[in-house]
């Protein structure tokens, strides 16, 4: 089977647990960039990374990738793409997204317009029409120009992979369920290790730790755009990859997972949250201020996000906030924790530096991951 190039855009610091990801399903990683993972595959790739991946925010089919420093270039470089391998006659296309960082074309309108154009020109020649209709299935269009190079992506995925299909109620400023997974994953926690979220919201890290533990893939309950495209046994493709995701299910695990938050409403969204999921046995949620956190239970995870203050008037009483969670973490000690924050004094108040401290992008907001190393539990008689 003929083999492509796919992309995988993922949030800035991430890039790691992403790469990790696609290596265990079995693809060559071509390179590594500043939030994407590029790797390479046959068709059936792109229907597996849809289903598996759950750090990637879509996939990617790379169409091209060429140097552009005039809008000429642009155009006759875009129209040098074999599009008809890509695009059936009958294709609804257009550049749905353009970004541009240090790069002398960088107006994203003139970008999709003369890319546009050149497809359409393109596609006119080899299909030897002067019209198109494009009343076809969907083919959007994803550029990024970075110091002059074009990478031209066609989306396979269609709404974002971040939806997985169970968070109908949420919170103000939520975590996605992509970050989410990428906290975890940058953490060793395991399903046999307890795992506590004390800010849980509406339930976005315990929910993607329990389908974790579960092997719960996060594409399973939904579709893509590129299930109704015309490729060569795609529909076969997609349902192979869909029965590998049920078979791999673990209806039997068995996981602590805690979900805790001192509003009411947040516990009863994590709860419809989880059980929208198919997880709900699997978490315990209350309602619960940090300060009262304690546990018998030795060696366990704390994975959360707690408020940030992004008001004025909320950072006044923040400092409060992060001593209590300091104290929380003295009586807990031989937890392990990892705090997303954009609060600079976050370190300060919780009275410790942090063993690793990663720079993260939240959407367009720079954070902060807050790593401090518990000890390992002492290893079993076997």
């Amino acid at each position: 089977m003929y083999e492509y190039e796919w992309i995988a855009p993922c949030h800035f610091g991430t890039e790691a647990v992403c790469r990790r990801e696609i290596e265990r399903l079995g693809y060559q990683i071509s390179e590594v960039s500043d939030g994407k993972v590029t790797f390479k595959g046959d068709i059936s790739a792109m229907c597996r990374a849809n289903i598996f991946v759950r750090t990637a925010e879509r996939i990617l089919l790379k169409a091209a990738s060429f140097k552009a420093c005039t809008f000429d270039e642009l155009f006759e470089n875009t129209k040098s793409i074999p599009w008809e391998e890509f695009l059936p006659k009958d294709a609804r296309f257009w550049v749905a997204k353009a970004n541009s960082v240090k790069s002398r074309l960088f107006s994203p309108s003139d970008i999709q317009s003369v890319m546009k154009k050149a497809i359409v020109e393109r596609l006119k020649m080899k299909y030897k029409v002067n019209w198109f209709k494009e009343d076809g299935e969907d083919y959007p269009l994803r550029v990024t120009i970075m110091k002059d190079t074009v990478t031209v992506g066609i989306d396979t995925t269609g709404v974002s992979l971040h939806k997985r299909g169970y968070r109908k109620w949420t919170v103000k400023a939520p975590l996605t369920e992509t970050l989410a997974s990428s906290l975890i994953m940058l953490t060793p926690w395991k399903a046999d290790r307890i795992l506590v979220d004390p800010f849980c919201g509406s339930g976005t890290i315990p929910i993607e730790a329990a389908m974790m533990g579960a092997d719960i893939a996060p594409g399973l309950s939904r579709s893509f755009l590129s299930q109704k495209w015309e490729f060569d046994n795609l529909k076969k493709l997609y349902e192979e990859a869909y029965d590998e995701a049920k078979s791999r299910v673990k209806r039997d695990a068995y996981m602590q997972i805690q979900g805790y938050d001192i509003d009411g409403e947040c516990i009863k969204m994590s709860m419809a949250n989880a059980k929208l999921a198919g997880i709900s046995d699997y978490i315990h949620f209350q309602k619960r201020p940090v300060k009262e956190l304690s546990s018998p239970k030795k060696y366990g995870f704390i994975i959360t996000n707690p408020p940030y203050g992004e008001r004025l008037e909320e950072k006044k009483n923040l400092w409060e906030l992060y001593k209590d969670i300091g104290n929380t973490f003295k009586l807990l000690d031989t937890w392990s924790y990892y705090i997303i924050t954009a609060y600079e004094d976050a370190e300060k108040y919780i009275g410790r530096k942090a063993d690793k401290n990663r720079k993260l992008y939240n959407g367009m907001m720079k954070t902060y991951y807050l790593q401090y190393m518990g000890p390992k539990p002492p290893k079993k008689n076997t």
